[in-house]
């Protein structure tokens, strides 16, 4: 048997899909038809939804390591928040959904694609293949990736440079064959995709974008030509002009919250809404922090309030009281306040906080389990309603569904239905500005990092509208009402700066706070060496820095999170191979522990081994 065994996909639309429910299970299901009976176009919107889904689960943990959110509980984004790297992460659902949801699809979809002369299928299933392969070496950094869908029962691994550069040939295929006239006979692209309609010119432009994204992943390596891994100031803009150039050319996944009966069968929830929401929009103890907090509200000490602070910090309704904390934010009326943020260079976690907050119907008030903890009714969980899933009248969430007095507002990216980016002209102009930065440009690189702060806000202001315009209950509320030019031009000409006085942390920390619960931060952290001058604001978490517990075990002052450790599928059915890739591994015998030429990958401290473009030349 191979250790990616082909799902059957039953129903192939993405409201209907059906999969062995045995990861390594190789017999066939009778009542559904395998991946070769399957149509090129049947397997498309499949992959999609797969790959918007992990990409967006993997991501939000990931981003929990830079600190702009945090969660309490036994959890793996509390883990990623104090940095307790032994804690689990979510390397199974990267490594599992990845091979077997999307790598077993698009090797089929891409044969069948061109034998019907249907080119562009086959070139979106060229990029899934490289998109998926990159968040795979960002992650692992060494994965199965020439024999992985061969004939090799136990596929080899490879490394992650090696992978990159085919990842840029894929990327690149992709791109031709999507610039392509499709055959006649063939299926038009827009009957299956879901994502851009058909439209071949953002699916070229996003290719353009991702790989723009990779080469500069490569910013530590030296001058050079991305194909050989160097880092190529020229091709990375040159891709960026032509990639998105506002956001009409963003590939965006637009969502339901129609709570259908029609669920995924790896996480068992309905298809049509928000991965993020899944992870963060419908689950508690989940909080902005002071590091979000302070750069939303007085970024560069300027004392001028983003407008997108109403949007990305959750409200709660409220009452003041004698004892209310002065530095709350109320709305004019008094019926919202605004949550402070958790300060994760304090002990707060280890000191049995943030306790959840509680609701008491009959007295109308928040309170919390623990009496020493009731000062905590001030942080306010980014947790959102809805009327799907969540069963209720608008995107509001109440902890006591019948009491509109206990509303919660969430935030808007973790909604059901708010979109999930895959590239979007905010990042684009972001990567802009970093590289032109690097080249001396401040004049060019401060019209990109402008842009990209303002395509953030419209964004927002897009969406926020058409949630007004369906709930007439959220009109109060501020995370819902419209940033008005008064206000972005204030923020944009006030904080911001100037082209003189601009600086790569201000365009980092604004690419961070532009781009939540997104894969990149994580990246950009790691590119940027955790720097505190570059992610202003930002520390690391009180856990880490005091070597709280066993931290310091898995993750010594000094070192920092770098990668995870591969998902348990590779170490129980294929721990040969993955003993064997340890010797292309630079530091991997460097590593701590017993006999560790075999055990490099197990290594208590695995997680701080750097991938292979986090490293230097």
């Amino acid at each position: 048997m191979k250790l990616y065994n082909k799902y059957l996909i039953g129903a192939v639309s993405v409201l209907g899909l059906a999969s062995c429910t045995d990861y390594l299970d190789v017999n066939t299901n009778p009542n559904s038809p395998s991946i070769e009976q399957t149509k090129y176009e049947q397997l498309l919107p499949s992959s999609q939804f797969y790959m918007n889904h992990i990409y967006n689960i993997v991501g939000q943990n990931a981003s929990f390591y830079t600190g702009n959110y945090m969660r309490n509980g036994s959890t793996n984004e509390l883990y990623a928040s104090r940095w307790f790297l032994n804690g689990v992460a979510r390397g199974a659902n990267a490594q599992q959904w990845f091979y077997t949801m999307v790598g077993n699809s698009y090797k089929p979809m891409y044969e069948k694609s061109m034998e019907a002369g249907a080119y562009h299928f086959a070139g979106i299933a060229k990029m899934l293949k490289a998109w998926g392969y990159i968040m795979e070496v960002d992650l692992f950094g060494e994965v199965p990736y020439y024999e992985a869908f061969g004939e090799a029962v136990l596929p080899k691994f490879d490394t992650g440079d090696v992978i990159y550069k085919e990842c840029f040939n894929e990327i690149d295929e992709a791109i031709e064959l999507l610039s392509r006239t499709q055959e006649k006979g063939a299926v038009a692209l827009s009957a299956a995709d879901y994502w851009n309609g058909g439209d071949t010119q953002k699916w070229i432009k996003a290719c353009y974008l991702l790989k723009a994204r990779w080469m500069n992943h490569l910013s530590k390596k030296s001058a050079g030509s991305y194909k050989d891994l160097k880092y190529d100031e020229a091709a990375i803009l040159d891709c960026l002009a032509k990639a998105q150039q506002s956001n009409a050319d963003n590939t965006i996944v637009r969502h339901q919250d129609n709570n259908t009966n029609s669920t995924d069968h790896l996480w068992n929830e309905p298809v049509d809404y928000n991965p993020l929401y899944s992870c963060v929009g419908m689950n508690t103890a989940i909080y902005a922090t002071e590091t979000l907090v302070q750069n939303l509200t007085n970024f560069d000490g300027k004392g001028i309030e983003d407008p997108r602070a109403n949007k990305y910090i959750p409200w709660t309704r409220s009452v003041k009281s004698a004892t209310t904390d002065p530095s709350i934010v109320w709305t004019a009326d008094g019926k919202w306040r605004r949550s402070l943020g958790v300060n994760m260079q304090t002990p707060i976690i280890n000191d049995n906080g943030p306790q959840a907050t509680l609701w008491n119907a009959d007295e109308q008030r928040w309170y919390t389990a623990l009496d020493s903890r009731q000062n905590d009714t001030v942080y306010v969980f980014t947790t959102c309603g809805g009327t799907g899933y969540y069963g209720g009248t608008d995107p509001f969430w109440r902890r006591l569904k019948s009491d509109e007095a206990s509303s919660l507002s969430g935030i808007w990216s973790v909604r059901p239905t708010s979109p999930s980016y895959v590239a979007s002209y905010a990042e684009a102009c972001f990567i802009k500005a970093e590289v032109l930065m690097r080249k001396g440009d401040k004049s060019g690189a401060y019209t990109a990092y402008v842009n990209g702060v303002r395509a953030s806000i419209d964004d927002i202001n897009d969406l926020n509208a058409n949630w007004r315009t369906e709930f007439s209950s959220v009109a109060d509320n501020p995370t819902f009402t419209n940033m008005t030019e008064t206000e972005i031009n204030a923020f944009i000409n006030g904080a911001l700066g100037t082209a003189a006085d601009l600086t790569m942390g201000k365009i980092m920390t604004q690419k961070l706070i532009a781009m939540p619960f997104n894969m990149e931060n994580w990246c950009d952290m790691r590119r940027f060496d955790y720097d505190q001058s570059i992610f202003m604001n930002w520390a690391p978490p009180f856990y880490y820095t005091n070597g709280t517990g066993d931290s310091f075990t898995y993750c010594p002052l000094g070192k920092h999170p770098r990668r995870w450790k591969q998902a348990s599928y590779e170490y129980t059915y294929n721990l040969d191979n993955l003993i064997a890739i340890g010797a292309e591994v630079p530091g991997a015998y460097d590593l701590p522990g017993d006999d560790i030429v075999n055990t490099w990958w197990s290594s208590q401290q695995i997680m701080t081994l750097p991938v292979f473009w986090d490293r230097a030349d």
